[in-house]
């Protein structure tokens, strides 16, 4: 007799199938290994952070690379402040390092455009252009960043490519939203949405989606975490709004730096405090100073076009620097390499002029020889007193520094001198009533920050 075979019913092959399907799809939402992890914490605290190397590397690749930096140049020789008209910052460094800095914010920033992005062509001393009276406070903001805020910035330090990545404007930054008081929704019978339940907030979620501005702009304290159960009495606990916003803020912070909550947060003991939630707490307080005072006192400078639904400008978050990695730009320390970018200089303001009997003192810029309108004031009770004394005469004398190259500083100098007879000839004082005086070298200034190396005296004779 021949053996006869069987073969699976065709229900139990359908179902084997659908169970080879299923797998499948199930497994498809799983990532291949091998996988990294890292420890984050303390041991015994779960804070790691697992990464897929094959996803890392894509995403490294398509990061900006930053451009070569040019070798550091000489420190010797005059300064720009000395050579070059109404340089407000970055003054104090020589002129070969003063030009190795600006064609490195050049690349940094415009590199399509080049200089001309924030100066005029024919004239660099020119302050028209909002975009260089942006760039220069956003230079005293890196420098603030790199020597004030250490403990957040620490030996990474930032550059103006840390948040620009070569382009005019950074990628990331947040404004006001535009929502509705009322929630559209049925008419508006749903009342107040209280800035939530829209699925467009943090993580696309319906949290709050305005979790900065309490946070990175106000001074709301993020305190959610309640130290006994079902905590009694006002002032115990936080209303769950806060809950909830704090929340979202915690997801900007995870996205933003590419890692999840055990990063910062030791996950038995939300909270407790480990090492970089006190550089998260420290750098919640740093974006908060940045924004108040560098960038939002900007905003009237700005064109509309660059503000936001609330005519609110631009501002910083941790997506500004950081861009999806724990340290900006994985951690390259661009920033030692321009010593002009790590000590906040103030910005070179000019004292009110000195009227005083026959005799007025007007000021100028470190290595400017424009009279601004505010200086002029100082020449009004001369005026008046030629005018009742038409045989009198004016003495017109330019001071400059004595650091730095004599024949460059007497040519300021006289530079300046001249710019104080043209404003007395455009009042009407006749050219035969103004005498200018040789350059004077003020002995007791040798660095030309003092306002008294820098200005012209007009004396009635």
């Amino acid at each position: 007799m021949t053996a006869r075979t069987h073969s699976p019913a065709p229900w139990l092959a359908r179902l084997g199938a659908v169970a080879a399907l299923g797998a499948t799809l199930l497994l498809a939402g799983c990532e291949r290994p091998p996988v990294n992890t890292s420890q984050q914490g303390f041991r015994g605290t779960a804070m790691q952070h697992t990464v897929n190397p094959r996803l890392a590397a894509k995403e490294d690749a398509a990061r900006a690379v930053p451009p070569e930096d040019a070798p550091p140049a000489s420190a010797d020789g005059p300064k720009a402040g000395q050579v070059y008209q109404n340089v407000k910052v970055l003054g104090d460094l020589s002129v070969a390092e003063f030009n190795r800095h600006m064609n490195a914010i050049t690349q940094w920033v415009s590199p399509e455009q080049g200089c001309n992005y924030c100066h005029v062509g024919a004239n660099f001393a020119d302050d028209s252009k909002y975009s260089k009276v942006v760039a220069r406070r956003m230079i005293q903001m890196t420098q603030a960043l790199n020597s004030q805020w250490k403990v957040h910035t620490g030996a990474t330090g930032v550059t103006c490519y840390t948040c620009h990545r070569g382009a005019p404007v950074p990628a990331n930054m947040w404004f006001k939203p535009l929502t509705p008081v009322r929630n559209a929704s049925y008419g508006g019978a749903l009342g107040n949405d209280f800035g939530q339940n829209k699925a467009t907030g943090p993580g696309l979620t319906s949290l709050p989606y305005d979790p900065y501005s309490g946070y990175l702009l106000g001074e709301d304290e993020i305190k959610v975490y309640g130290k006994q159960p079902l905590p009694q009495g006002i002032g115990n606990g936080a209303p769950i709004q806060q809950a909830e916003k704090t929340y979202a803020l915690m997801m900007h912070f995870s996205k933003s730096l590419g890692q999840n909550c055990t990063f910062c947060h030791n996950s038995q003991n939300f909270g407790g405090w480990v090492p970089k939630k006190v550089t998260a707490w420290h750098g919640i307080r740093m974006e908060r100073d940045i924004n108040n005072t560098y960038v939002v006192p900007l905003t009237d400078t700005l064109p509309k076009d660059r503000l936001g639904p609330h005519g609110d400008i631009g501002k910083a978050y941790c997506a500004t620097c950081h861009q999806g990695q724990n340290k900006p730009l994985g951690g390259k320390e661009m920033a030692k390499l321009y010593p002009g970018l790590q000590v906040l200089a103030p910005l070179v303001t000019l004292p009110p002029p000195v009227a005083e009997g026959g005799r007025s003192v007007l000021f100028f810029g470190v290595g400017s020889h424009d009279l601004v309108a505010d200086q002029t004031k100082g020449l009004e009770s001369l005026l008046t007193a030629l005018g009742g004394n038409p045989r009198s005469v004016v003495l017109v004398s330019g001071y400059h520094s004595a650091a730095g190259e004599k024949a460059t500083n007497q040519e300021l100098a006289k530079k300046r001198a001249q710019a104080v007879r043209d404003a007395l000839l455009a009042a009407g004082v006749a050219p035969a009533r103004v005498r200018l005086d040789k350059p004077q070298q003020t002995e007791a200034n040798v660095v030309g920050e003092d306002p008294a190396a820098r200005r012209v005296e007009v004396r009635l004779q």
